[in-house]
């Protein structure tokens, strides 16, 4: 059938090199790292840690959980370096799957990414509107009213009065303003240019870490050994939950791959960029979790859910500066994150569009910037409306499935290509034979099993949609339908 017709590799290369529509290439092995980091360290650490701990009852032993996650993602990262290095162009885990599993699971695939990017990207706006407000409050005394950065139904759920927000023609004036705001300029910075917008994402990495390393110092002075006990109150289901939750502070690393046609030497520098970051990163997030749940009784977190670390600054009546400094790594984190996503997501359309599953002005590029404006603004507006009026958790589980899915599948076409293709000339290449893929999708399978029934609801429905848009339009717009017909 045509709809698994897969694309080979040199067709792909191909079309890259000829393409009218070309991405700049300036960037090297330290921007690309510094992209994955940059994409990693975010909502994950700064606020899903608390949501992580107490959801499943995973407590302490959410230490745990993230090195079951970091072991997890680490199959996947050696399956995506073995990928990009031998398809270095845009598009990642689509790009991948038409290579090796054809047009249909590729545009699965391709829609199934816009719950990483550009559904994690509203979690990680939420999250950041949480934490500008604490570092306003913190260092001006100041703090912006609440119906300007939350949403409607969380205004609800927790028991706020409705009566005291404005209303416009009746109806009450409650979204997250914020939110919207720092997408709008993450958006505009992104139409400017990918060096410019990878400078600033270079300083933003480095200040955050060095922020998280000054927290774990902090967490440490303030450790006390009773409070890792119990160690694991909610026992092994407990650790799987926590996993499967965690795994949100893991994405991105995957991100790196989106940018590989504007990498000088990607046959190098898309493994470095991969692995590196998620070692770096891991290393990080085990001594930050350890010192937050010594230093706090992890149920104490729940008042301050969505800003972990500055619950546990507060619940030591730490000094203000303390609190001001760890939200600004939290602003500084989450908006590298956002800018990383917000630039993974429109080369994603960008690929599939310059295929002809989606319409051709999506793979317009910039004459002057040479970046992705028109699906970088498309995905601005998207992020920016949805991180309005939505709720952080629903977000970051529909962003954890869909990326799983999408590890999955990567780490099947890696199984694929060698069979089809054992001779091709691999840059890297994952060790061990079929071991390490075959890892890969049964850690996670193991995570997603720790998702919620009604995560995986959505995820059908989200699926279903995408299915019925590719027989509408991407099945007879196909360029590769169109050539054999």
């Amino acid at each position: 059938m045509s709809i698994f017709k897969s694309k080979s590799i040199e067709s792909i290369m191909g079309e890259e090199e000829h393409s009218k529509n070309k991405l700049a290439k300036v960037l090297g092995s330290f921007d690309v790292t510094m992209v994955g980091v940059g994409a990693i360290i975010g909502a994950g650490i700064f606020a899903m840690v608390g949501e992580a701990a107490l959801k499943g009852n995973a407590g302490p032993s959410l230490v745990i959980s993230f090195i079951i996650t970091a072991i997890a993602c680490g199959f996947c990262a050696l399956c995506y370096a073995e990928l990009a290095s031998m398809v270095p162009v845009s598009g990642s885990a689509y790009t991948y799957t038409y290579a090796t599993l054809g047009e249909i699971i590729a545009w699965i695939i391709g829609w199934d990414l816009v719950l990483e990017y550009a559904i994690g990207n509203i979690a990680v706006a939420i999250s950041w509107s949480g934490y500008f407000n604490e570092l306003i409050k913190s260092i001006f005394q100041i703090e912006i009213p609440l119906w300007l950065r939350i949403d409607y139904r969380s205004f609800i759920q927790r028991g706020y009065d409705i009566t005291t927000v404005p209303h416009i023609f009746g109806i009450p004036v409650v979204f997250n303003l914020l939110a919207v705001i720092i997408v709008g300029f993450i958006t505009w910075l992104l139409v400017k240019g990918v060096k410019e917008s990878a400078k600033f994402n270079n300083l933003m990495v480095m200040l955050k870490i060095l922020i998280l390393l000054i927290f774990t110092a902090i967490g440490f002075y303030y450790f006390k050994s009773e409070n890792l006990k119990p160690f694991a109150p909610g026992g092994f289901k407990g650790i799987q939950i926590g996993a499967a939750t965690i795994f949100f502070a893991y994405i991105g690393f995957d991100a790196v791959s989106t940018v590989a046609e504007e990498t000088r030497n990607p046959q190098k520098d898309m493994p470095i960029g991969i692995i590196g970051s998620l070692i770096i990163c891991t290393i990080l997030y085990i001594i930050v979790t350890v010192s937050l749940m010594g230093m706090i009784p992890y149920k104490e977190i729940a008042n301050q859910v969505n800003e972990p670390l500055v619950a546990g600054l507060n619940y030591h009546n730490a000094p203000k500066f303390w609190v001001a400094l760890i939200s600004l790594g939290a602003v500084i984190s989450t908006t590298a994150v956002l800018l990383v996503f917000q630039m993974g997501q429109p080369r994603i359309f960008f690929a599939m569009a310059r295929d002809g599953l989606l319409p051709k002005f999506f793979s317009k590029v910039h004459p002057i910037h040479k970046t992705t404006h028109i699906t970088t603004i498309w995905t601005g507006v998207f992020v920016g409306f949805f991180s309005a009026i939505s709720n952080l958790d629903e977000m970051a589980n529909l962003c954890n499935i869909g990326t799983l899915f999408a590890f999955i599948l990567v780490s099947v076409g890696v199984i694929i290509l060698r069979i089809k293709q054992p001779n091709r000339n691999r840059p890297f290449k994952v060790p061990f034979g079929f071991l390490i893929p075959i890892l890969g999708i049964i850690s996670c399978l193991y995570l997603i099993l720790g998702l919620d029934k009604i995560t995986w609801f959505r995820f059908i429905i989200w699926l279903i949609v995408g299915i019925f848009i590719y027989v509408l339009y991407g099945f007879k717009n196909s360029k590769l339908n169109i050539q054999k017909a």
